[in-house]
């Protein structure tokens, strides 16, 4: 299973990630759908926009269940999905066909109270016509599936009546707040003071984005150990917030 480790200008430090919202609703979705009646349909999804910590909050739930966990690559056929699935199950060189290596998986995962599967980048089973495959695979085992995609997941969805149908629950990720950008940086740069200002500041600057505010939080840490300081405030903070936006390039003079 996955562990996530981020460096912030040398402190290495294991994700803290649990207090924010985002990752208490994705718990909150996978109770959920282990509690749900033997009725109800078995699909979760959570979206939202790039950056929100969608990833992050899977992982989090996938070390506290234990579920398997795949995340679609771009270049994935419905055997390589159908192999990461049953790597992640433990087998350790999956072969056969697509229908052999679906039905070994639908026959781990049938097992009693097996945990959820999450699959990360789920935009792209939609895209490449393989959703349906997911679909037979939790219908015939019963097991809960988490999709984790981008903003536009649940109109894609929508056009798939058949697994669209199953949904139990949509859970739209959102942007940090101040409360949240406090926890990342008691998370990950513990060792300096940062006014609440600057934290807004940097809140704002980055759309919420949890990936970016812990981009400017190593901005920060790094800025903090060249001037020597263990508090700042936004007038200590001369280097501006990285924001994702590149630099417009100067016209040279003819």
């Amino acid at each position: 299973m996955s562990n996530i480790k981020m460096t912030v200008s040398g402190f290495e430090r294991p994700s803290s990630l649990a207090p924010l919202k985002n990752v208490a609703s994705m718990m909150a979705l996978v109770e959920r759908l282990r509690s749900r009646g033997a009725h109800m349909p078995g699909f979760g999804v959570v979206y939202g926009f790039s950056g929100y910590g969608k990833t992050y909050s899977a992982i989090y739930a996938q070390n506290d269940t234990l579920g398997p966990r795949v995340e679609v690559g771009d270049s994935w056929t419905k055997k390589t999905l159908m192999r990461a699935i049953l790597k992640e199950l433990g087998e350790r060189e999956p072969k056969g066909t697509v229908a052999d290596l679906a039905e070994r998986i639908i026959m781990r995962l049938a097992a009693p109270d097996h945990p959820p599967l999450f699959v990360d980048e789920a935009d792209r089973l939609v895209d490449k016509g393989m959703i349906e495959l997911v679909r037979e695979i939790q219908e015939a085992s019963a097991v809960p599936v988490i999709l984790i995609g981008e903003e536009k997941l649940p109109q894609k969805l929508m056009q798939v009546e058949r697994v669209h149908n199953r949904v139990l629950e949509w859970v739209a990720a959102q942007p940090c707040d101040i409360e949240d950008t406090r926890k990342l940086a008691t998370t990950f740069v513990p060792q300096l003071a940062l006014s609440d200002a600057l934290l807004e500041a940097m809140r704002h600057a980055t759309e919420g984005r949890a990936r970016r505010i812990v981009v400017n939080l190593d901005r920060i840490a790094e800025f903090a150990r060249t001037q020597g300081l263990s508090e700042l405030d936004i007038p200590d903070f001369t280097i501006g917030f990285y924001t994702g936006t590149p630099p417009v390039r100067l016209r040279r003079a003819a």
